[in-house]
């Protein structure tokens, strides 16, 4: 996988899993509220920021250890 400079790339890879319905009122805000953050920190690294997810490590989350079976 190619690191990801593109905010709309960043954002569309994170959200993928979370299958948010497409055009809905929450997505459009999330998109907007992630695109702010992303857009801010890139202007304040004075240069655009790339995201390599391939080198971040899995995260297992336990669901029955915090009752969510």
């Amino acid at each position: 996988m190619e690191p990801l400079s593109r905010p709309s790339a960043i954002i569309d890879f994170c959200l993928a899993p979370l299958n948010l319905d497409a055009g809905s009122d929450s997505e459009k805000e999330v998109r907007r509220r992630l695109e702010h953050v992303i857009k801010t920190f890139q202007a304040k690294a004075a240069k655009p920021v790339a995201v390599d997810f391939s080198s971040m490590p899995s995260q297992v989350i336990n669901e029955a250890a915090h009752g969510y079976e």
